[in-house]
Parts: structure tokens; C-alpha cells; sequence
């Protein structure tokens, strides 16, 4: 029993990193106006086995979470705010100075 839920389990993790890597090549397709359909599909088909694994899985009464580490770098940090002084001054018109000759 315990080594089927840890089976079930590696093979979650396996297939977890599968549809990032999947992701990533779908969302550089999509940036790229590139076709993705094919590559979609491929990760509709891995959400299926998903579902089915975890379903045996918490049958099996296994309940704690799968931690993954992602390797992918997050493409843009939130924004934080930008302090006061990093703000554009507004400049005024003035009068150019005269030059006395």
C-alpha cells in the first residue's frame, strides 16, 4: 500500500513538472504568435492523468500535499510603489536672462 501511494506520488510530482515545462513552451508560443494547439492539447491530456492519479492517490488515503519546486523564474516581480522622489518634477518657464553687453 505505502509503496503504491509513493509511486502515485512521484509520478504526480513527474507529470506537475511536465506541464510547467509544457507552460513554458506554450506561453513562448502564444508571445510569439506562434500556434500552441498542439502543445495545449498535450497539457489537457496531462491534467486528465492528473486527476486520475490524484483521485487513486486520496483513495488510498493519502491527503498531504505534493510540494514541487519550481524552476522557473517568474517573468515580472510585482510592481512596487515608486517612492516620492522618483516622480518627475514639473518644470516652470522662465524668462531667459537678459545678457548686458
Amino acid at each position: 500500500m505505502d509503496n503504491r501511494i509513493n509511486e502515485l506520488r512521484k509520478l504526480i510530482r513527474a507529470l506537475r513538472l511536465s506541464m510547467l515545462e509544457a507552460e513554458a513552451i506554450m506561453r513562448e508560443q502564444v508571445n510569439q504568435d506562434l500556434e500552441c494547439a498542439f502543445v495545449a492539447g498535450e497539457i489537457l491530456k496531462m491534467r486528465t492523468v492528473m486527476s486520475v492519479l490524484v483521485r487513486e492517490r486520496e483513495s488510498l488515503g493519502d491527503r498531504e500535499p505534493i510540494l514541487v519546486k519550481s524552476f522557473f523564474i517568474p517573468r515580472r516581480l510585482p510592481a512596487a510603489p515608486r517612492p516620492l522622489a522618483d516622480r518627475p518634477v514639473k518644470h516652470h518657464l522662465r524668462p531667459a536672462l537678459q545678457r548686458v553687453q
